[in-house]
C-alpha cells in the first residue's frame, strides 16, 4: 500500500487522515488536501506506517504553522525532534524508519 487520504469534519475542525506510507512524492497531494482548511486543522496520523526524511520535514513544518498532529507515533515524534535545526541530522545511519508493531 502507498498512501491513501480521506479528510473529514470532525468537532470543529478539518480531520485529513494518513493511511500507509507517507514519501517525498506523496506531499504535494497532502498539501493539496490540507489547503484552504485552517484555521482548524489536523492531520491525523494514526494509521501511517512509513515516512521518510522529507516526510517528517513536512509533518514537523505543518506543526510548527500550527497544524495539530493527531496519533503521532513516537519514532516520528522523535525523527522530528532530531531534524530540528541544531539538533543534527538525526539519521542514525536510516533514511526511512518503520514503525515496528
Amino acid at each position: 500500500m502507498t498512501l491513501r487520504i480521506e479528510r473529514f469534519s470532525a468537532q470543529g475542525r478539518t480531520v485529513v487522515r494518513l493511511i500507509g506510507r507517507v514519501q517525498s512524492e506523496c506531499l504535494a497531494e497532502i498539501e493539496a488536501q490540507i489547503e484552504g482548511a485552517a484555521p482548524h486543522l489536523a492531520l491525523d496520523l494514526e494509521e501511517v506506517t512509513l515516512v521518510d526524511v522529507e516526510a517528517v520535514r513536512f509533518l514537523s513544518a505543518c506543526e510548527q504553522s500550527g497544524i495539530e498532529l493527531l496519533h503521532c507515533a513516537p519514532y516520528i515524534r522523535h525523527w522530528m525532534a532530531s531534524k530540528r535545526p541544531g539538533q543534527g541530522d538525526g539519521r542514525g545511519g536510516r533514511g526511512e524508519a518503520e514503525r515496528g508493531g
